[in-house]
């Protein structure tokens, strides 16, 4: 999964039933890989778990998370640690590698514009497509980041 951190409020309903559509297919069996930031990864985790299925966690650094990220942290069956001290464009691109090796197909809740540096949702996208993984972007009508309209 990779998807934006600065999802709207009014976004997260909207975001919630499509990821919900998507995996719903793939459960009991689903296993979600994750960095459980805030955002859209929280969303797509939790919707993970609510469908039965299994939760793996990339942690990009050391100092990263919020209270929300350590209570999902806490019900990942599998925690990959990277070895950086602080979270960073390398830190992220580094995840999203670790992330893509292990996955069937990634889900991306992006709104198709470039990424705002190196590690962002359209970078793991591209990457992904390089690989020729299957990607599925979910980004459903009136979805909005909070700096964009």
């Amino acid at each position: 999964m990779t998807g934006h951190r600065d999802v709207s409020r009014d976004s997260v309903p909207l975001l919630e039933a499509a990821l919900r559509g998507v995996l719903a297919s793939h459960a009991p069996d689903l296993v979600g890989i994750s960095c459980l930031a805030a955002g859209a990864d929280q969303l797509f985790a939790q919707t993970v778990l609510d469908l039965g299925g299994r939760l793996e966690a990339v942690v990009p650094a050391e100092a990263y998370g919020d209270g929300a990220f350590e209570a999902l942290l806490g019900r990942a069956e599998v925690v990959r640690r990277l070895p950086y001290r602080t979270a960073s464009p390398e830190a992220y691109a580094a995840a999203n590698d670790v992330m893509l090796e292990s996955a069937d197909l990634l889900v991306a809740v992006w709104d198709g514009r470039p990424s705002r540096g190196a590690g962002g949702t359209a970078d793991a996208v591209a990457c992904a497509r390089r690989r020729d993984l299957p990607v599925v972007v979910v980004w459903p009508p009136g979805t909005s980041r909070l700096d964009t309209p």
